[in-house]
């Protein structure tokens, strides 16, 4: 055999680097061309999901690290396996910095690093500190808040928080797009919940932390607040911060923080026993290593004054999407926006929120469809939700979100008349199946203007000529801006 497959030929016959090892593009070429055409779709994109974000090359670093290979189940000191030592001051490195992000005192406040996610953190409180069957409220998915905070139908029980839990939701007002706060409080009263949970997916205002830690007081409810869209926001002051009334708090890492894909938790110093043990071993196993690296990483960038200066930028821009879209007649939830979403109703442009998500990612802008108070379907909502923190670590400034809103607006008039266009042709068409059997009776009551499938609008988005001159636009702008994370002068695919 030879001595680069055994790995040991270096001076002495010591195991060594095997400097043949292939890379990913040798190992596994299927594998490595995917990840080539999802680098080129992510510069030559407009991203605007608002849950989305571009880290950095030292995050994605951390990811692709030594870390991966350990094993530590349990928490610094007190592991499962032996040598840990330098996985402990990786951890206690990454609580550490995660305390100073948010000015905490370490006497007062616990912080777990563990979690896989902001979903299972969330059901790490849960478990720490409600008993099967015990009572929360949180926002109801229609009116902008998360899967996880006690989402359920009519027909079935869709979180797991819910199928554990009773819970009851509380919601926008129909009016003014913001938490009813009133609606809250009559209902807790009654209702008597266990924990009362903020924080959500798709609001694009401030919470009242003061009014809600009243109302928890007086039902004798925990505050967890799920700040996972938000955190880098609260983090450089920019929104006001959960800390000075919640029991709890959660976030992800990957949002308006720029890290990495995982979960933290925060909590009072008096519930930290309940909360670690919920974590491991009543819920998770092995702490994934690399990414926990990856948190301490990007919580150090945190603490800077450019990540300050970026999550201003990611307001201001939200802002002035905000302004440029309405100036054009556009309905947005709330009629603006105070962090780094905005929340737009198609309704008015009898457009669903599924159809406007795949017109615009045939044209290499990417959001996503989204519930508005009142809808009661998530498959086909009324609307679709836009964040700027992606397309802000890019280096756009409010100017460039101008032509941004252009061109969302070339997009939306397409497919109104796309829709428009399928509607009247399947109304002519019942209408001729009508007259063509003058025999049968009369409908007891008007007829419904016929419904355009997402199958008959993905066809018609196919064969229109304005997608790809609307696409060839996006694509001429988009790749005018730099790229966090690698280098776009080396991609294997520019076209």
């Amino acid at each position: 055999m030879s001595s680069a497959a055994t790995g040991n030929t270096q001076s002495g016959g010591n195991p060594s680097y095997d400097a043949q090892q292939p890379s990913l593009e040798q190992a596994d070429p299927e594998m490595y061309e995917i990840m080539q055409r999802e680098q080129t779709r992510q510069f030559k994109g407009l991203e605007l999901i608002a849950s989305e974000n571009f880290t950095s090359r030292a995050v994605l670093e951390c990811l692709g690290s030594v870390f991966t290979n350990k094993y530590s189940e349990g928490l610094p000191g007190k592991r499962y396996y032996g040598g840990n030592e330098f996985i402990d001051a990786m951890e206690e490195l990454c609580i550490k910095r995660a305390r100073a992000a948010y000015k905490l005192d370490a006497e007062k406040w616990m912080v777990n690093v563990q979690p896989y996610s902001g979903s299972t953190a969330n059901f790490a409180v849960y478990t720490a500190l409600l008993q099967p069957h015990d009572r929360v409220m949180g926002l109801d998915l229609p009116s902008g808040g998360h899967l996880t905070h006690g989402y359920y139908t009519a027909k079935k029980k869709i979180s797991a928080t819910s199928i554990f839990f009773e819970s009851f939701p509380y919601h926008v007002d129909s009016k003014t797009g913001y938490v009813d706060y009133d609606e809250l409080e009559r209902n807790a009263k009654v209702y008597r919940p266990k924990m009362i949970i903020c924080g959500a997916s798709a609001y694009p205002r401030e919470w009242d932390y003061k009014r809600l830690r009243k109302i928890c007081d007086d039902v004798g409810a925990y505050l967890f607040c799920d700040m996972a869209h938000f955190s880098g926001l609260v983090a450089t002051g920019i929104l006001s911060s959960p800390f000075d009334y919640a029991d709890v708090v959660t976030t992800t890492t990957h949002k308006s923080l720029r890290g990495p894909r995982a979960g933290l938790i925060f909590a009072r110093k008096e519930l930290e026993e309940r909360i670690n043990f919920a974590v491991f071993p009543s819920l998770q196993g092995g702490p994934h290593n690399a990414t926990i690296a990856a948190v301490a990483v990007q919580l150090r960038e945190v603490a800077t004054p450019a990540f300050a200066s970026y999550s201003r930028q990611v307001v201001s821009n939200s802002q002035r999407l905000a302004s440029a879209l309405m100036a054009r007649g556009y309905k947005l939830a709330t009629d603006g926006t105070d962090n780094h979403l905005i929340l737009w109703d198609l309704r008015p442009l009898k457009l669903t929120g599924n159809k406007f998500e795949y017109l615009c990612d045939e044209v290499s802008i990417t959001l996503n469809k989204n519930s508005i108070h009142g809808d009661t379907s998530a498959l086909t909502p009324g609307g679709v939700r836009i964040g700027t923190p992606a397309l802000t670590s890019r280096g756009m400034k409010e100017e460039d979100f101008d032509k941004v809103a252009e061109f969302l607006h070339r997009a939306v008039q397409i497919g109104v008349a796309i829709q428009k266009q399928l509607s009247e042709e399947a109304a002519a068409a019942a209408a001729s199946a009508a007259s063509s059997n003058p025999d049968a009776p009369a409908p007891a009551a008007p007829r419904k203007a016929p419904i355009v499938t997402l199958v008959a609008f993905k066809q018609a988005v196919h064969s229109n000529q304005e997608i790809q001159a609307l696409k060839k636009d996006v694509e001429k702008f988009a790749t005018t801006f730099m790229m966090p994370g690698f280098d776009v002068t080396k991609l294997k695919y520019k076209e």
